[in-house]
């Protein structure tokens, strides 16, 4: 279904990944409090003036750049999230600051202390953080606080407080996906959000709170996405929420109806229990076979593809053929290529395809090659402070296998620029 276009090694494990909303551009968050944002090549889809253009993946040329990269927070960087329109890229860090940067050269333009635990008065560390519009900032937190920001508060200068904190969990928020607007919005953005948390599902209103929250489903529930465009019979709106639970099931929750789950499916059946789904997205229409399919990363990262309707798992692939670590990060660029990160890499895959290749070209375009490692040795900010921290000990993490020492072998079909 999907082919490997590149590998890129990264130097720490991967804890956060981002994909731009209009552009090829992907920025992964380290366990040491690096951020690195890489520009893709740009595929035929960006420039239709161009008859030559074809995507990079496809052809086999290309260059992955590296646009910038810093130490950007003192511990782990635990997640990322561009905001709506792609200029601002937010960071939040263990060391219980929120960071936004300058998409094109990583300059910090603002920061927020987060609160600290009420409970306790410690650090409560980031779990995600989503720009749910042009206004409104969401961060959410291992306490289960989720506080909400204007972003129009922002400023090099000024620490805001939350506009509002809501409580929808009593354990960390693993995931948070905005539900389309209705169509009486004014403003075109949501004002509503499923977030799940522990072993419940909530949903949560921007004006009116936490509205609805789920009984105990037994299981922890870490990822989540919404369908759109689904045959409407009934009391069906057509739209439903899928999520991923710690025990290889994705349970389906019909849009407005969040007592009880529609459907299950099970993706994984590994002996002793299910690997858990740590993350999900879309697949974009047009790509892969027909009909509405969904892509999983699972625990012991593997890639796993449903589709929805048959709920069927119709392909499988591997993000490490080498290691055991769960796909943390998952989506698809502008161009309709999956990024799958884990562990310390991340790949870029395209949609299959043949290609003939005479033995003189192979002979002159030479063999394939991974990504070259950057050194951490350059920072935006001059955040130079040695980094002793792996912190191995965050909740979301803690389907992580131990690394078995075995060295990362690069395939990629892309050449490389921009390296120190």
């Amino acid at each position: 279904m999907f082919d490997t276009v590149c590998t890129i090694p990264l130097s720490h494990d991967l804890f956060a990944q981002a994909i731009h909303p209009t552009e090829p551009i992907v920025s992964v968050g380290l366990a040491s409090g690096h951020v690195y944002t890489y520009r893709l090549p740009a595929g035929a889809s960006d420039d239709n003036s161009d008859p030559d253009a074809t995507l990079a993946s496809e052809n086999g040329f290309g260059h992955i750049e590296t646009a910038w990269k810093t130490r950007r927070h003192k511990g782990s960087c635990r997640t990322l999230g561009f905001d709506v329109d792609g200029t601002q890229l937010y960071s939040a860090g263990t060391d219980g600051i929120v960071k936004a940067a300058d998409v094109g050269t990583g300059n910090v333009t603002a920061k927020i202390a987060i609160p600290r635990d009420p409970a306790s008065g410690s650090l409560d560390h980031p779990s995600l953080l989503h720009a749910l519009s042009p206004q409104s900032l969401l961060l959410a937190t291992d306490s289960g606080a989720l506080h909400l920001y204007d972003i129009r508060d922002l400023g090099p200068k000024a620490s805001p407080k939350p506009h509002q904190t809501f409580h929808p969990h009593d354990d960390y928020i693993s995931s948070l996906t905005p539900l389309p607007p209705t169509a009486a919005s004014t403003s075109g953005f949501s004002k509503q959000w499923v977030s799940t948390g522990g072993s419940t599902l909530a949903v949560t209103d921007l004006r009116r709170g936490v509205m609805v929250r789920s009984e105990d489903q037994e299981e922890e529930l870490l990822s989540s996405v919404i369908m759109t465009g689904l045959p409407s019979r009934g009391t069906s709106v057509g739209e439903k929420v899928l999520v991923g639970g710690g025990t290889g099931v994705l349970t389906l929750w019909e849009r407005g109806v969040w007592d009880d789950q529609d459907a299950r499916i099970v993706v994984d059946r590994s002996q002793g229990g299910g690997e858990s789904l740590d993350s999900i997205a879309l697949v974009p229409d047009g790509v892969g076979p027909s009909g509405r399919l969904v892509a999983v990363g699972l625990g012991n990262g593997g890639l796993r593809f449903i589709k929805i309707g048959p709920n069927k798992v119709v392909a499988e692939l591997k993000h490490d053929e080498f290691q055991a670590e769960a796909v943390v990060g998952l989506g698809f660029d502008v161009t309709g290529r999956m990024i799958s990160g884990g562990g310390k890499m991340v790949k870029v895959w395209h949609e299959k395809v043949w290609v003939d290749i005479d033995d003189d070209e192979e002979e002159t375009n030479g063999p394939k090659r991974a990504h070259e490692s950057d050194s951490d040795d350059n920072s935006n900010e001059g955040e130079q402070e040695d980094s002793s921290e792996e912190e191995k000990s965050s909740k979301k993490r803690k389907r992580r296998k131990k690394n078995k020492g075995k060295t990362l072998q690069g395939n990629g079909i892309l050449g490389f620029s921009g390296l120190d």
